[in-house]
């Protein structure tokens, strides 16, 4: 191990700070960091050690879509299966290939549980999710047009597995991937309320200080994967030992993926590839409040990097540092500071009926919110401005987003002006049989959402323009929350708001009429 990847992984605790952490290191088979530091519980003062349980949450993805390709030579035969689960929906159900790619159209199920008033720390278990899924009347795109992360994409493939194989996904996960990759303590940790070992997920940061994390969800194929650095190492060693076998599990989970239009989608069978360093890095990340993990694998390298923090620190970003060490590469430099373009401000991507806003940050960047969460993007010399995902780019047209993963390029729709405070009442959505109360409390405007899964918080409404709001939603059942839901404000011919078009980047494309 060089000393350049000594100070990247004794860097971490620090530039990374929480209860605690483990990192590991693998070239070509051989481990070259095996490091943990902290503890896996502070109040019980347990350590975290490299056998430490660790609950790698949305990593399980892969793993789900490796147990199905080999039960399933030929996974398509299951598409009846998806249609059979979504009853209500009155268009083309999506097939298991597009679960697979999330290219499904489905909403995310933890999004549209928010819509149904469930409170941010309540259980999510299978009533819930069966309910929620099968309640399914529409899609948001058709199948294998556009790229959406949906968690139930997972949940409907174990549990077609289990149904299809007649065996519970705890023991497909066991007998097809864990004991051929030596992964001896790995398991399917369906209950997010606890770990066996004991190991706490904390929220919180070293300003606030750090709590545990409260969460009662009951997950399976979208995030239900239990495992130890040690059973992570034994992942990364079976990669790289099957690497030149084409029949092998990972050398399937990696064939190239493709839109319906034939254009290369970079996300499929629960990993996602992209360009790091230049060299191609495959890839997933996971995130559970309290929890967060990632892995990259490159294979030009044979170089794997995975890293557990049990906090809410960016785990992707210290798997980049530690692999820019292993790899003897640089982060990619501050861009010079350039003043923010004139075509800052807000605007409205009309597919998806999303907000876009668009602000300075300094320091040669810029702040767009549309996605689920804020996105830094460089400001560029030729006008333009991107990252790795998106880029804007004033035309003769207008303003153009591209955003390739999602196969999507739109010209955004200029917003003006300021919006009426005059939509105080409540909405209903007929789809999902639940409401959006909006209240006007001593002036300010509140808005709520209720449902089967009870009544949700208020939270004040951020106004964006004329007839455009947006409703926070910074905390959900899951890590990644909606964000801002954007409220579209549609009026009738004596000018009184009668309807509202909602939705945010997980769960979009909703109306809502207003009831009273």
């Amino acid at each position: 191990m060089t000393d350049r990847i000594e100070r990247a992984v004794a860097a971490l605790a620090r530039d990374y700070p929480g209860p605690g952490g483990a990192v590991a290191v693998v070239r070509a088979g051989e481990v070259l960091v095996r490091h943990a530091w902290g503890y896996a519980n502070a109040e019980r003062r347990i350590p975290f050690t490299s056998r430490t349980l660790f609950r790698m949450c949305s990593i399980t993805k892969q793993f789900t879509c490796a147990a199905l390709l080999d039960a399933f030579a030929d996974p398509s035969v299951l598409d009846g299966d998806v249609r059979a689960r979504l009853p209500l929906l009155e268009e083309p159900a999506p097939g298991v290939l597009h679960l697979c790619h999330n290219q499904s159209g489905l909403r995310d199920y933890w999004a549209v549980a928010m819509l149904h008033g469930s409170p941010v720390e309540a259980p999510f278990g299978d009533a819930e999710s069966a309910a929620v899924i099968g309640g399914t009347r529409s899609l948001q795109f058709s199948p294998g047009t556009r790229y959406s992360y949906v968690n139930q994409n997972f949940r409907l493939l174990s549990d077609i597995l289990e149904a299809r194989t007649g065996r519970s996904f705890a023991e497909l996960l066991r007998t097809r991937i864990f004991d051929r990759a030596g992964m001896g303590s790995a398991f399917l940790a369906a209950d997010a309320r606890a770990m066996p070992d004991g190991t706490e997920g904390y929220e919180g940061n070293v300003a606030s200080g750090f709590r545990a994390a409260v969460n009662r969800i009951l997950w399976t194929g979208d995030a239900g994967l239990g495992a130890s650095l040690d059973d992570m190492i034994g992942w990364e060693r079976h990669i790289d030992a099957t690497r030149d076998d084409e029949a092998s599990l990972h050398a399937r989970l990696t064939q190239p993926a493709r839109f319906a239009d034939g254009a290369p989608a970079p996300y499929a069978f629960g990993l996602r590839s992209a360009t790091e360093f230049g060299r191609t890095v495959i890839g997933h990340g996971g995130a559970l409040r309290g929890w967060r993990s990632h892995r990259f694998y490159v294979p030009e390298e044979r170089v794997s990097v995975v890293v557990m923090f049990n906090h809410l620190s960016d785990a992707h970003g210290a798997a980049l540092d530690v692999l820019a060490a292993v790899l003897g590469a640089e982060r990619p430099a501050t861009p010079p500071d350039r003043p923010v373009p004139d075509w800052a401000g807000a605007w409205v991507e009309p597919e998806t009926g999303l907000s876009a806003r668009i602000d300075g940050l300094g320091g040669g960047r810029i702040r767009l919110r549309y996605g689920h969460s804020a996105e830094r993007l460089d400001l560029r010399a030729d006008g333009s401005a991107g990252n790795a995902g998106t880029v804007l780019r004033m035309t003769g047209d207008g303003l153009r987003m591209e955003r390739p993963a999602e196969n999507q390029v739109a010209l955004l729709e200029r917003r003006g002006g300021v919006p009426r405070p005059d939509i105080a009442g409540r909405y209903r959505c007929e789809e999902l049989d639940a409401a959006l109360t909006v209240e006007d409390a001593g002036g300010v405007l509140y808005g709520a959402f209720s449902g089967f899964l009870g009544q949700g918080r208020m939270e004040v409404l951020e106004p964006i323009a004329e007839d455009l709001w947006a409703l926070p939603c910074p905390r959900a059942l899951d890590h990644t929350p909606p964000g801002d839901w954007t409220l579209s404000v549609r009026r009738d011919a004596e000018g009184r708001a009668a309807e509202i078009l909602l939705g945010c980047w997980l769960a979009r494309g909703l109306r809502y009429w207003r009831a009273g």
